[in-house]
């Protein structure tokens, strides 16, 4: 089924029934909760915080001693997908590679795929800064990530100052 076939199912129903079926995706479903809250109560600030510390914790988890870029760049996608500022939605790409470059400081090297990650995140950020035209308010934050490379192997910080240099001359 299709969204045109679900809409027309949706408009034979009357108020009460579509209300009831509301509120049992809402309390079924964990992201339509999260969805519906927002909806309800948009406080993208408080939203954001939840979503930072789901990308703090991708790195430093609380259970575990293992990293998961995967749970970080999910929180990314999750946070993008309730429609929150874009601001907000480049803030949290840019901590997910300043936590990465943390933790590769603190760590040592890790390998290349954790690398990728990281550029890829801090690229499709300034991408959406640019986009934005709010790449001036992140500036000091984006050359610090790559300044905080200086060191790093597998060609990361070479990378990064490339991305970089792309959005800024």
């Amino acid at each position: 089924m299709g969204l045109g076939d679900l809409k027309k199912e949706l408009k034979k129903l009357d108020k009460e029934k579509l209300v009831d079926l509301i509120a049992d995706l809402y309390k079924k479903n964990k992201s339509v909760k999260e969805l519906l809250d927002f909806y309800v109560n948009p406080n993208e600030k408080e939203l954001f915080l939840k979503y930072k510390e789901k990308v703090y914790e991708a790195f430093y988890p609380k259970r575990g001693d293992r990293f998961k870029l995967s749970d970080g760049k999910k929180a990314i996608s999750d946070f993008k997908k309730l429609e929150a500022s874009k601001e907000l939605l480049s803030e949290l790409m840019l901590f997910y590679a300043e936590t990465g470059v943390r933790f590769t400081n603190e760590f040592g090297d890790i390998d290349e795929p954790f690398y990728n990650s990281i550029a890829s995140v801090y690229s499709s950020a300034l991408s959406l800064m640019n986009k934005e035209n709010i790449l001036d308010k992140f500036a000091d934050r984006a050359r610090q990530i790559v300044d905080d490379t200086s060191g790093i192997g597998w060609g990361f910080h070479d990378e990064l100052g490339d991305i970089y240099f792309e959005f800024y001359n």
